[in-house]
């Protein structure tokens, strides 16, 4: 034990080298002088002659006194010959080495991945679509049954998709006891249901169990990076008309919604909403579906906001359910699921250590709760921009100081909006902004920031990997930017199958009361869920 003490205490220089590892001359010489002593004949071979060769070349030099060659002599002979030595060794592994085949050969399927899990991860790296690849409605795919009224990105994925659901079922237990206890009656028998959500694991789990209380869905995707791939194409594999694939254009995103709602033999009668995208797109190009659409059940607050507009400007023609502000989905989906998902998104795209971080989140809803109670667990100093002076105070109670965004944007290392309004993020702040800092929305629609102000010319864009790009001012600084300002955690990142499950649950009774109401209970207005449902998803 004290030899150990001694040992760290001490530099080290002071340690001793193994005895193994000590080959200086006079060692050398002494082992030499004992094997020769015992008169053991050994045979040399050609690589040890040429090696004793090269060495008495190197040492035999003009000049050079006789008299020394004894004992100084013999140990600069063994030293200069085990140089030597290991030259040609060298030489000879690499001519071994390069003689070698270079062809590569197949591994064997018990030291390589699986073809299940080669499928799986290529889906996982080949998500986003980069440049050069065809775009999905490009070509003509079929499932196993025969069907082709879908477009996805790889119907091959269907298998890896299946087992995303499959675990995604297990921590989603509202919906399979819905399933359960009301999937023999067939409350949604004969109802068309249209969708246009963040197609996940999850919503697969939402859209099968509306199957299995005897609704036809078809569905299109209300982000265009939020699509799991290999999701969508289970979903088309068991029979699905699913349009979506992660990485979709502008274009691709209209595109995809108009395939799912102008189908030749197929009306829908209820709509499930995610944004307002799919409603508007309907009372923009098929107005004459209205008058056959029972309802539409909407869960995000820009779509809720947007209805609102509709009933002022007297556009609205059905009635709708307000799922976004039902208390299910306030206290658990925006607040448990941003909680943990904030973290999980930032730490997947950027690597950053929230540590001593200083946050800014702009807005303080539940949604903007989650992100900063999650943030300060880890060490970040979190300040709280918000306008209206309830949650600003809130904010304050909570231990956050309350400030303007242009008071804060020149120190802080990370800006995160989740307000549901438009423009919060300007050009004089990004401009104000230091060189690093990272910028992302957690609100459903990229509308929060004003991107078109960065694309300029003075501002160059730089990709740097999937969801995560650089803009460059003129004189280097670089401001992060992700999901290209769209919503971080489905984009770039997943969300707990477990909350959801309370919220999917909540839209799927939504539907089963706008589609089983009787005439004249629901006007032309928008309705908050009642209250017994929750409870019953709770």
């Amino acid at each position: 034990m004290a030899e150990e003490n001694r040992q760290v205490g001490g530099s080290w220089e002071d340690l001793t080298i193994p005895e193994p590892y000590v080959q200086d001359g006079a060692e050398l010489n002494e082992r030499a002088g004992e094997e020769s002593s015992k008169e053991k004949a050994v045979k040399c071979s050609p690589n040890l002659l040429q090696m004793l060769k090269a060495a008495e070349r190197r040492r035999s030099t003009p000049g050079r006194d006789k008299a020394d060659g004894s004992e100084a002599g013999t140990k600069e002979l063994i030293t200069e010959a085990l140089k030597t030595n290991m030259q040609i060794q060298l030489n000879d592994q690499k001519q071994e080495f390069n003689k070698r085949p270079t062809k590569a050969v197949p591994c064997s399927l018990s030291r390589s991945m699986s073809q299940s899990s080669t499928d799986s991860l290529s889906s996982v790296n080949s998500d986003t679509s980069e440049g050069g690849e065809s775009s999905p409605r490009d070509k003509l795919q079929k499932n196993s049954k025969g069907l082709s009224d879908f477009c996805i990105k790889n119907i091959k994925q269907a298998d890896f998709g299946r087992r995303e659901i499959q675990i995604a079922q297990q921590e989603m237990p509202a919906l399979m006891i819905l399933r359960k206890r009301v999937g023999e009656e067939k409350p949604l028998a004969g109802a068309n249901v249209v969708g246009c959500t963040h197609i996940t694991a999850q919503t697969a789990v939402l859209i099968e169990t509306l199957a299995a209380l005897g609704a036809q869905c078809r569905w299109a995707s209300c982000n265009i990076f939020s699509t799991q791939n290999a999701v969508a194409a289970a979903l088309a594999e068991a029979g699905t008309p699913v349009f979506a694939w992660k990485g979709e254009s502008e274009d691709d995103f209209w595109w995809c919604i108009d395939r799912c709602v102008a189908a030749d033999t197929w009306q829908p009668n209820l709509i499930l909403d995610d944004g307002g995208d799919l409603t508007h797109w309907i009372y923009k190009k098929y107005p004459s579906l209205f008058p056959t659409i029972k309802g539409i059940v909407e869960e995000s607050v820009t779509g809720v906001y947007r209805l609102y507009q509709m009933i002022k400007m007297g556009k609205l023609c059905v009635p709708a359910m307000n799922v976004n502000d039902s208390v299910t989905k306030q206290k658990f989906d925006s607040l448990y699921c941003c909680k943990e998902s904030i973290l999980d998104g930032l730490k997947r795209t950027t690597d950053v250590m929230f540590g001593g971080k200083q946050v800014v989140v702009c807005g303080y809803g539940e949604v903007g709760k989650g992100c900063c109670a999650a943030l300060k667990a880890l060490g970040a100093v979190v300040y709280v921009t918000e306008v209206d002076p309830i949650c600003a105070l809130q904010a304050c109670m909570d231990g956050f100081r309350v400030l303007t965004l242009s008071e804060v944007a020149r120190q802080v290392d990370i800006v995160i909006t989740c307000t549901g309004n438009k423009n919060v993020v300007g050009r004089e702040h990004f401009d104000r902004m230091k060189s690093g800092c990272i910028v992302c929305n957690m609100g459903h629609s990229n509308t929060e920031m004003d991107l078109a102000s960065l694309r300029t010319a003075e501002l160059e864009w730089q990709h740097v990997r999937p969801h995560v790009d650089q803009v460059i001012w003129p004189d280097g600084k670089r401001v992060v930017l992700l999901a290209e300002g769209r919503l971080l955690n489905l984009s770039c990142s997943t969300v707990p199958s477990f909350v959801l499950s309370i919220t999917a649950t909540t839209q799927a009774l939504a539907l089963i009361e706008l589609y089983n109401a009787p005439q004249g209970r629901y006007k032309k207005d928008v309705y908050l869920l009642p209250k017994k449902m929750g409870k019953f998803s709770a």
